[in-house]
């Protein structure tokens, strides 16, 4: 008979909430706080999760008050996380590690103005550096057009997620975002979509292209009344038990499509935002109009799309490096091309 190994005991808020600690209260009035100032559900809920985590390990260790906590219990808890392994044996990433010291930050700032303690000892807590990846995987043009033709093989649930893939592709919204969508965010008209609440809580309107609405309309006008069921809410789009969907459920439909068309790659609805971000940019728009797009706060975010959009500069590699002219003598580039160009050596000459 085999014997079963016992499985490291997780990290779980319920056995957080067992441990002793005098550090409860302030927790409780914390989240309050962050609830208060109107700080997303999501960052309200990893933040107590984290924090949880953390009062656990100091209990652990004898330390039961804030007023307990200094910069050396904090600088070993960073190398605890460090240190720290998965049920896998893999390690925390640095972007997880950091995830779980920002709230740390947050917290005895807060404690520090509040004047629950004399000083903040997280004012000094260096973050893990994490580096920012390039995308792994892009959806070509031709992948994408390979997908959203799979729809066609589905009659009326295919009407229904063909608009679901073109407004991903049109728009490049976020999973959630295209879940919360309501019938009176879309002007069909004007052709734009409103974002309400997206990230950080910030509304944005989007444009939305002529194939996109498009399905939209077909979608709304011929497919959408068959599936709601009871009550109607707005919400745009619902699965075939007439409710709205899940992102879950928004993701598996989406990787099911990918799949029939033969692509395997990691990922499902972010596929197709990352594929509008970099196929504007190959195509000329500017990185800031992409920025307002996508939602993003920081033009740095944005950025990253410059890296993977690599055909222009491919293409100017080509003609402008000494080892690589011979090749394309006789080639005349486009005008964008060349515009492209005379900017990047305006741009260098400037620097």
């Amino acid at each position: 008979m085999a014997i079963k190994r016992r499985k490291k005991p997780r990290e779980t808020v319920k056995e957080a909430r067992e441990v002793a600690s005098a550090m409860w209260p302030y927790l409780a009035r914390f989240i309050e706080y962050s609830n208060a100032r109107g700080y997303a559900e999501r960052t309200t809920a990893l933040r107590e999760a984290h924090l949880k985590r953390f009062i656990a390990w100091c209990a652990e260790r004898g330390v039961d008050r804030v007023q307990d906590v200094t910069k050396p219990v904090l600088e070993r808890y960073r190398r605890h996380l460090y240190h720290y392994r998965k049920d896998s044996g893999e390690p925390l990433s640095f972007a997880t590690q950091q995830q779980r010291l920002l709230p740390l930050r947050a917290f005895f700032k807060w404690l520090a103005r509040e004047n629950y303690t004399l000083s903040n000892p997280a004012s000094e807590l260096e973050l893990p550096r994490v580096h920012r990846k390039l995308p792994a995987h892009i959806l070509s043009r031709e992948d994408v057009e390979a997908v959203i033709a799979q729809t066609y093989l589905h009659g009326v649930l295919g009407t229904r997620d063909r608009a679901i893939l073109e407004t991903l592709y049109s728009t490049g919204i976020r999973r959630s975002e295209l879940a919360n969508l309501k019938l009176y965010d879309l002007d069909l008209k004007n052709g734009t979509l409103r974002v309400r609440e997206g990230k950080g809580k910030k509304d944005r309107f989007v444009p939305l292209g002529l194939r996109a609405i498009g399905a939209l309309k077909n979608y709304i006008e011929d497919v959408r009344a068959e599936l709601v069921l009871g009550s109607d809410d707005g919400t745009v789009f619902v699965h075939e038990f007439g409710e709205p969907f899940e992102k879950g459920r928004l993701s598996d439909l989406v990787k099911r499509y990918l799949l029939a068309a033969g692509i395997d790659k990691p990922g499902s609805c972010h596929l197709f935002r990352h594929a509008m971000a970099t196929q504007m940019l190959e195509n000329g728009a500017d990185i800031r109009f992409i920025q307002a797009i996508l939602g993003h706060a920081q033009l740095t975010t944005t950025e990253i799309y410059t890296h993977v959009s690599i055909a222009k500069l491919k293409e100017i590699h080509a003609l402008t490096h000494p080892a690589e002219r011979p090749r394309v003598r006789g080639y005349e580039p486009d005008e964008a091309t060349q515009e492209t160009l005379l900017i990047s050596l305006a741009a260098d000459s400037d620097a």
